[in-house]
């Protein structure tokens, strides 16, 4: 791991696998595409990008290939100001995703990342004092999902945290590509019980606490694992979070959706941001819907997302700022 000098403080950090992405430019069959778009993505990045455009230090670990896409990934994260400790994986290669928009309101993400330097991540890639100096940890369910000695590394690191007293926020992520439903159930239960704050949509929810259409029941079902704070992502129905026995609820952010595929990890970067900055669970929500419509509105994993001074720009009536 490249790098031993603490970042300046307070400071989020956070890991996990980012891949390089490809999308074709233009709707339609992937195979008669002439002209695709070389970017990143990779959830957790995805956060530590929105965070620190929200003015928060973030740190973000991840274990990339000894290959051009490893150097695009590193680039494009260290460019975004965020403080990058990656490993360099010389026998495995950096994952890729490529983004097939069949029709201009669909699309499809297929994942190349069996064997990748990401799921090659282990806890020697983590600097534990990096861990516990942190004002949190965020993690989420993509990791453990990836390969043993992946999930292994999360388990690690969250021991350190909570050693440490450092809150540790956790986001769900459920990929079906990539486990069932009935082993991520396990292993999320294992890692809720361990979190402070937990981000999960409905369907999500359901996997680690049971069905329910009721996303304040799944809120109190997880709560009841352990953590403070339940936070339900319901898309365009808003949010709601269950912090400490209080229930509190935000509407989404009407825009023109574009790009659905980050909206999530925008959500989690602003509710952290303000957690960080020791605001209240509304002004959490409330923020966090922002950031999530700003990452909907822009084709991208990560490129929408708001920096602070835009965040009033959702309530604007006016086509043209001079």
């Amino acid at each position: 791991m490249i790098g031993v000098l603490q970042p300046p403080s307070p400071y989020v950090l956070t890991f996990g696998e980012t891949m390089a992405l490809m999308r074709a430019d233009q709707p339609g069959p992937l195979a008669h595409a002439s002209t695709m778009t070389l970017g990143i993505g990779g959830s957790e990045s995805n956060v530590a990008v929105g965070l620190r455009r929200l003015g928060i230090s973030t740190v973000w670990c991840g274990r990339i290939g000894n290959d051009a896409l490893g150097q695009l990934v590193e680039r494009e994260i260290r460019a975004e100001g965020v403080d990058t400790r990656v490993t360099v994986d010389d026998t495995a290669p950096t994952g890729l995703m490529i983004k097939e928009r069949r029709t201009s309101a669909s699309q499809r993400v297929t994942y190349y990342r069996t064997g990748s330097a990401g799921s090659r991540m282990s806890p020697e890639d983590l600097d534990a004092q990096l861990i516990s100096s942190a004002s949190l940890l965020h993690v989420s369910g993509i990791t453990p999902a990836l390969s043993a000695q992946a999930e292994s590394t999360l388990l690690h690191a969250i021991d350190v945290a909570r050693s440490a007293g450092v809150p540790v926020s956790f986001d769900l992520n459920y990929r079906g590509t990539l486990w069932s439903r009935e082993a991520a159930g396990g292993v999320y239960r294992d890692i809720i019980s361990q979190a402070d704050i937990v981000f999960a949509g409905d369907d999500e929810a359901s996997i680690a606490v049971g069905g329910g259409s009721d996303p304040e029941e799944l809120a109190r079902r997880i709560v009841a694992l352990g953590p403070r704070e339940a936070v339900i992502k319901l898309g365009a129905k808003g949010a709601l979070a269950l912090v400490e026995g209080e229930l509190f609820r935000q509407s989404a952010v009407s825009v023109e959706v574009v790009d659905t595929v980050g909206a999530g990890d925008a959500f989690v970067a602003g509710y952290l941001a303000e957690f960080v900055a020791g605001l209240g669970p509304a002004e959490r929500l409330r923020t966090a819907v922002a950031t999530g419509a700003f990452a909907c509105m822009v084709l991208g994993d990560w490129e929408g997302l708001p920096r602070r001074s835009e965040l009033r720009l959702l309530e604007s009536k006016e086509p043209v700022l001079r």
